[in-house]
């Protein structure tokens, strides 16, 4: 069964309480920052692990002590659903200490 696909309400409603997240598109963005390039990659590590819990798996971009992590559904088009939402809150809740 495909994802449906959130209203532009739905959407600005749950990144209120997403600090950092944008919409880009029809995917939401957050840039996380660190001291150090290799706090990124285990960042991003950790990220993707979480995220195969989720079944729901983003696109992260490594730079030098950065790492950009975007959502969308493929199976809803590409657009934003709840499921971007709650793997954002999840990334979130778990509480990477050393991301900006």
């Amino acid at each position: 069964m495909a994802s449906i696909p959130l209203t532009e309400a739905q959407i600005r409603e749950g990144l209120q309480t997403l600090a950092g997240w944008e919409r880009e598109g029809g995917k939401i963005v957050k840039l996380f920052r660190f001291d150090k390039y290799l706090e990124g990659t285990a960042f991003a590590s950790a990220v993707g692990v979480l995220c195969e819990g989720l079944n729901h798996h983003p696109d992260l971009f490594i730079g030098y002590k950065k790492v950009q992590v975007s959502f969308s559904t493929h199976d809803a088009g590409n657009q934003i659903t709840e499921k971007d939402l709650a793997a954002a809150r999840a990334i979130e809740a778990f509480g990477f200490p050393k991301a900006k």
